[in-house]
């Protein structure tokens, strides 16, 4: 399934799966992490990437200094971001535009009609 084709409905699906079923869908790679750490964040491949490929949707952990916590974040952070996607778009309300409304906004229409007569070159006789 690509992105553009989901629904709230596939995004909810997604929500209510377990970690691990959402870890088996997902491509993770491990790297070094940037910032503060010394040489903690320096040596090793902590920081973890995550992709869900049902859903393309990526996920970046480094606040952990294990990598094993940090993928489990990764999930997290994918389960969170499939639960807000799952909400159910808002029904659009239809309004009602009042006839005084119209016709201010017709006369506004006219008088700048008229504003851009007078840029006009005026033809000489």
């Amino acid at each position: 399934m690509e992105r553009d084709q989901l629904t709230y409905r596939d995004y909810a699906a997604f929500a209510r799966m377990s970690a691990e079923e959402i870890a088996r869908d997902c491509e993770a790679s491990a790297f070094r992490a940037t910032g503060p750490g010394g040489q903690g964040v320096n040596t090793t491949d902590s920081a973890v990437r995550m992709r869900h490929v049902p859903t393309g949707i990526t996920v970046v952990s480094r606040e952990s200094r294990s990598q094993l916590r940090n993928r489990e974040r990764c999930v997290e952070k994918i389960r969170e971001i499939c639960a807000r996607r799952a909400r159910p778009p808002r029904p659009r309300k239809r309004t009602h535009v009042p006839a005084s409304q119209k016709l201010r906004r017709l006369a506004d229409k006219r008088a700048r009609g008229k504003v851009k007569d007078l840029r006009r070159r005026v033809d000489g006789e």
